[in-house]
């Protein structure tokens, strides 16, 4: 039976990915981003209107403005539409999803590993400490990374401008003066990494008071004279 002190900080461990865990997927069901785009008919030097997108990972809410000539409202799934526009905004959204994916997956291992660990005293493989190092760096490496792709995929790229232009069916327009604001969804991720290393930290203080309180026990032996060894 593991101790009291191993049993609390694996069990803390456990609960800290799942705080981890339910960030992100009230994260993945929120507002990630709304970009604002000026909007003007091909060849007017003056803007006529403007149009917002209001990005979820699962849905878009378009609002215009006088753009290109009437306004309107519009929504939409995201990944269909991404899938139905030429470009590589479909794959950058759908690495987002798979990503996003891979993060549940793994915190959801080192929540098992936790919880495995505070009942049993299993060895030094992948399920004790190394699996929740492992498994808890991975979440949080691949989090990060869904923050540049997404980044990426709202700014480097005419994602917003083309689903504009979808929702509009075909009108011709120029839409220019792009500026985003991350929302909820998307700094969620950012507590997600923090509480995943969070775990790694606990699970270290434990295995390394574990290593040195071993190390303790040995050295009676080690500093005991030749002679007395002998016997």
């Amino acid at each position: 039976m593991p101790s009291i002190k191993k049993i609390l900080h694996f069990i803390s461990s456990a609960l800290v990915t799942s705080v981890a865990v339910a960030l992100l997927v009230f994260a993945m069901t929120d507002s990630w981003s709304t970009i604002s785009l000026d909007c003007s008919r091909p060849g007017n030097a003056t803007n006529d209107g403007s149009a917002a997108v209001g990005l979820m990972l699962f849905e878009v809410a378009i609002v215009r403005v006088s753009c290109p000539t009437f306004g309107g409202t519009d929504s939409f799934e995201v990944f269909p539409t991404l899938m139905e526009i030429e470009g590589p905004y479909a794959t950058l959204h759908g690495l987002v999803l798979g990503l996003l994916a891979l993060c549940l997956l793994c915190s959801a291992g080192s929540i098992l590993i936790s919880l495995y660990n505070s009942v049993s005293n299993p060895y030094e493989t992948y399920m004790g400490p190394v699996g929740i190092y492992v498994c808890s760096s991975i979440s949080a490496c691949v989090a990060l990374l869904v923050i540049i792709v997404f980044v990426v995929n709202v700014l480097a790229t005419n994602m917003p401008e083309e689903l504009v232009k979808y929702s509009v069916q075909g009108l011709q327009m120029e839409l220019t003066n792009k500026t985003a604001e991350m929302l909820v969804g998307f700094y969620l991720v950012i507590p997600y990494i923090v509480l995943s290393l969070g775990a790694i930290v606990l699970i270290y203080l434990y295995d390394h008071a574990a290593y040195t309180h071993r190390r303790e026990q040995q050295k009676p032996t080690e500093d005991a004279p030749k002679e007395i060894m002998m016997y």
